[in-house]
């Protein structure tokens, strides 16, 4: 689904990496690890279309890299992207609504992850792990085969790594992929790639 190769990444002054390879397939968990500062951000980054390379090719099988971008890849930051101002309920759907999700993908993810009595509330009156799951519903209600994410757990309870360890399986038994920056293991079989070594 997703295949890096040479890549070359650099940040200011530094390197963080040079001739890097990395191949994605379908049903399929990697877990970036590394120390912090090491280019996880900066790779998910680079995929996503924000930063670009130095050196190398990003090729998303046979869709071209734009088209793949805007269709095929759900961004999920280490910030949640979500606008605090915003009642919860207008957040999503303005999300969902962004994504070209349905109503029925809108209502699969508030189900799912639990956030019927969240979404008459402002989101900057969230918790953070309920923020987490707020911006985790994207995912859910617009369903993409690839998902680029930062440290998808960091705010998050044992109950709710748990349960969002459940829908990354889901996507991964649809033929989805999962690429994540984590520092903890994930919740779902995932092959190990570390950066900056």
């Amino acid at each position: 689904m997703l295949t890096v190769s040479g890549l070359s990444l650099i940040r200011g002054e530094r390197v963080l990496f040079r001739d890097f390879d990395l191949a994605l397939a379908s049903g399929e968990a990697v877990a970036l690890t590394g120390a912090n500062g090491a280019g996880k951000t900066s790779l998910l980054r680079a995929l996503a279309g924000f930063l670009r390379p130095e050196a190398g090719a990003i090729a998303f099988a046979d869709v071209d890299p734009t088209e793949a971008r805007a269709k095929h890849i759900h961004w999920l930051g280490h910030l949640d992207g979500l606008k605090g101002a915003r009642r919860a309920r207008e957040e999503l759907a303005f999300q969902a609504e962004w994504l070209g999700a349905d109503a029925a993908g809108v209502a699969a993810a508030v189900d799912v992850l639990a956030l019927e009595p969240l979404l008459d509330l402002e989101v900057r009156k969230l918790s953070a792990g309920q923020r987490r799951r707020l911006a985790f519903a994207r995912l859910v209600a617009a369903p993409r085969p690839i998902w680029l994410l930062d440290e998808p757990f960091a705010p998050l309870d044992a109950r709710w790594r748990a349960a969002l360890g459940l829908i990354m399986q889901a996507h991964l038994d649809k033929g989805g992929a999962i690429l994540a920056a984590v520092h903890d293991p994930l919740p779902v079989p995932a092959r190990a790639v570390e950066i900056g070594r």
